[in-house]
């Protein structure tokens, strides 16, 4: 989240939920300056409250009220303290004015900081990320239990389903315009039917569902997970092909090759047959497994930034679909089992030809 300074001589008002908050924790009448951040593609909103001694944080305003205990960001997060891993501490609450105040990162997402890291930052942070990929994954598994929300939901067949066609009707659709008849319609969904069933079926772990550079905080030379609240159980590959096939950041394929190496090391996987030096039966098999993710994964990322530009008229996700596109036509290109799949979207979308 990045602050969105109001322009000089302009002082918008605050929506009446966090005027409601800052009057009841008294903040109004101790000189703190509040104003908007830059948010996510939910309905939250974000804003940092800057106290007159230099203390801040940042109040996250819910499309609605909410009952704290049962609120998945809170359970989320003591269970990623369990595991543990990073993430920001929850300061205070009012459920009845759907505000949550949050310990503040400040600004420097991992996707702003590699503009000015060296590449031997830049790869010890991925490393760092993939690293929590690793220790959630081990950890998930052995803190199972129903009192934790996202071990009751996973990514099934339904849920990855809905997602497909959610990139049919938002971007295919509604943001490129195009016609679908119902036979071609059925036809896609045909053909990505055996991909919905092969990932669903895959052994589950736990997964942040959100895993990109943008979820990512630099903060006092530590590295933070921040919007986790959607997290669920999945297929191993689904956070790492969140990570290294970030429709917000470019990576090269030596890079994506040698992070999915130190993944698979982690698990105590050999990413190279010892003789040959060549990738071995479970490394061939576990880049096949996270293609497949990684083009389900950028399809659904496809419908949400059709949904935010023309439903919810945010342009802002425009500038990324160019790179999404591409790392859909690399995946459908790379198998031949989706041949198919591409020659019905490449006439209505003509970067996949």
């Amino acid at each position: 989240m990045t602050a969105t300074l109001p322009p000089l001589g302009s002082a918008p008002r605050l929506p009446d939920p966090v005027l409601a908050y800052l009057g009841r924790r008294g903040l109004d009448t101790k000189g703190a300056h509040t104003f908007p951040l830059t948010g996510d593609a939910s309905d939250r909103r974000y804003f940092r409250v800057l106290e007159p001694g230099g203390r801040t944080s940042v109040l996250a305003l819910h499309a609605a009220p909410f009952d704290y205990d049962t609120l998945p960001f809170v359970n989320v997060a003591r269970l990623l303290a369990l595991v543990p891993l990073p993430v920001p501490a929850i300061l205070d609450h009012a459920g009845d004015l759907g505000v949550l105040a949050l310990e503040d990162l400040g600004d420097v997402t991992l996707q702003a900081h590699l503009g000015a890291a060296t590449p031997g930052e830049h790869a010890a942070r991925y490393r760092q990320a993939v690293a929590f990929i690793d220790r959630l994954q081990r950890r998930g598994l052995e803190l199972q239990s129903p009192e934790s929300v996202p071990y009751g939901i996973a990514f099934d067949v339904e849920k990855l389903a809905w997602e497909l066609n959610f990139f049919l009707k938002y971007f295919v659709e509604a943001y490129r315009g195009a016609a679908l008849p119902p036979a071609g319609r059925e036809a896609m969904q045909a053909e990505w039917g055996p991909i919905v069933e092969e990932l669903a079926f895959e052994p589950r772990t736990l997964c942040h569902r959100d895993y990109h550079s943008r979820n990512l905080m630099l903060h006092r030379e530590q590295l933070y997970i921040i919007d986790f609240q959607d997290a669920r159980m999945g297929p191993d590959t689904y956070d790492l092909a969140s990570l290294l096939r970030d429709a917000y950041t470019d990576f090269t394929e030596e890079s994506v090759e040698d992070l999915i190496a130190y993944f698979l090391a982690l698990k105590g996987e050999a990413p190279r047959d010892r003789d040959s030096g060549t990738a071995g039966p479970y490394a061939r098999d576990f880049r096949r497994r996270f293609d497949l993710m990684s083009l389900q994964r950028n399809l659904k990322a496809l419908g949400t930034f059709g949904y935010q530009t023309v439903v919810r008229r945010n342009p802002v996700y425009i500038q990324f679909i160019p790179r999404t596109l591409r790392y859909a036509r690399m995946a459908l290109s790379a198998y031949p089992r989706f041949g198919r799949l591409r020659d019905l979207l490449a006439p209505h979308l003509e970067e996949l030809r």
